[in-house]
């Protein structure tokens, strides 16, 4: 087996304990523009989808139209859920303190959203400015583009990688960027 020379890990609910934060974030801001319904076993199927693919998602199900001048509003009520609850996943902190090696966030969130999940859990330190997002590439988890372009920007060849995932969608991405994937199950879901 190749040597690991780069160990991908994905933000929510791997690094931080942020997907019943999300989760609820989503309802509240669905509520507030009159479409209630939407709740924690529908987010639960967005797992590890960017913004945009959630919005659609949660309209294929319960046929809310999110309007898209208020798509702001998701991000406004995460990060102020966030900054009151966040915490990071039990034991990430010394975990990462103890591994050595190179490291980075490669996350379906946005930058900004990595970047404070991480500043208000104090793991911001572990990284760097090794933080990719799926705004960086065409295609969101599953498919691989996020893997690849984190492992191009790190320069690890894919194969000598692992992901460390959370959600079906990144541990499939993961699998198509011939990466190692390892599911990790230790953060808080929504799942029924």
């Amino acid at each position: 087996m190749a040597q690991t020379r780069l160990m991908i890990f994905d933000c929510d609910g791997v690094l931080v304990d942020s997907e019943p934060l999300a989760a609820k974030a989503y309802e509240r801001v669905y509520e507030k523009h009159g479409m209630p319904g939407v709740h924690g076993g529908i987010i639960a199927q967005c797992i590890g989808m960017k913004q945009a693919d959630i919005i659609v998602k949660i309209k294929e199900l319960t046929g809310h139209q999110f309007p898209p001048a208020a798509d702001g509003d998701i991000w406004a009520e995460t990060k102020l859920l966030f900054s009151e609850e966040l915490k990071p996943t039990p034991g990430i902190a010394p975990f990462l303190s103890a591994l050595a090696g190179n490291r980075c966030v490669a996350s379906s969130s946005s930058v900004e959203r990595i970047n404070h999940s991480l500043s208000v859990t104090g793991l911001s330190r572990f990284f760097g400015e090794a933080i990719f997002s799926s705004s960086m590439v065409k295609n969101g988890k599953p498919a691989p583009d996020i893997f690849l372009y984190a492992a191009e920007k790190m320069g690890a060849k894919p194969t000598d990688c692992i992901v460390v995932e959370d959600s079906p969608f990144g541990v499939q991405g993961a699998v198509a960027a011939g990466m190692i994937a390892i599911g990790y199950t230790g953060g808080g879901h929504t799942y029924p």
